[in-house]
């Protein structure tokens, strides 16, 4: 399901969201299109668990622009361990996880056990 900035800025705050969305920039070789894994949920991210095993530091400093002018989110994007910007002209929720406990569970019984090549797969999907 497509989902407007404004939509996707509010479940990432509660949330853990699967999304795929169409790059800005291109890369040869490479899909159109990128999967993530990604939040802004303080909760889960300044927990220690989430500067522990999703290696979150809070930024120093913010963006020289507006990205909403832009139509993008920023976002913490849980396999690469940083922040990102989302293309909310093209962005489609694939699943929604609650950023509680039941994250966790979803982070050990599938995520933690992802190989490399099955964290680039997932990418590319």
């Amino acid at each position: 399901m497509k989902v407007a900035l404004s939509t996707l800025n509010t479940l990432l705050q509660s949330n853990v969201l699967e999304i795929k969305f169409t790059r800005r920039k291109p890369k040869p070789g490479a899909p159109n299109t990128r999967r993530m894994l990604c939040t802004n949920s303080q909760s889960l991210l300044n927990s220690s668990e989430g500067r522990r095993v999703l290696g979150y530091t809070p930024t120093k400093q913010p963006p020289k622009f507006n990205p909403a002018t832009k139509n993008l989110a920023i976002v913490w994007d849980l396999f690469k361990r940083g922040f990102r910007m989302v293309n909310a002209d093209s962005c489609e929720l694939i699943s929604t996880i609650p950023a509680d406990d039941e994250f966790w569970l979803y982070w050990a019984q599938e995520v933690s056990k992802m190989t490399t090549n099955e964290v680039n797969t997932f990418y590319d999907i």
